[in-house]
């Protein structure tokens, strides 16, 4: 991920991923999912939630309920 972003979510169900994103981005926090899954094997590897760092305690606290 470039300079400048943060990690809030690493989790395996998509779902999650892209509900964390939904709620980040409703609350006016870029976020974005990157997926980290094997591509021949796609139940192997991780969805991360990136946002930028000034954002980064905002959003902790917005999506701590999905946290695994």
């Amino acid at each position: 991920m470039e300079k400048g972003w943060k990690e809030v979510l690493l989790t395996r169900d998509e779902v999650r991923a892209t509900m964390a994103r939904d709620i980040l981005t409703n609350e006016g926090i870029p976020a974005v999912v990157l997926n980290q899954k094997d591509s021949t094997y796609n139940s192997f590897g991780d969805l991360a939630v990136y946002v930028p760092e000034a954002s980064e305690e905002k959003a902790l606290d917005l999506i701590k309920d999905l946290k695994d």
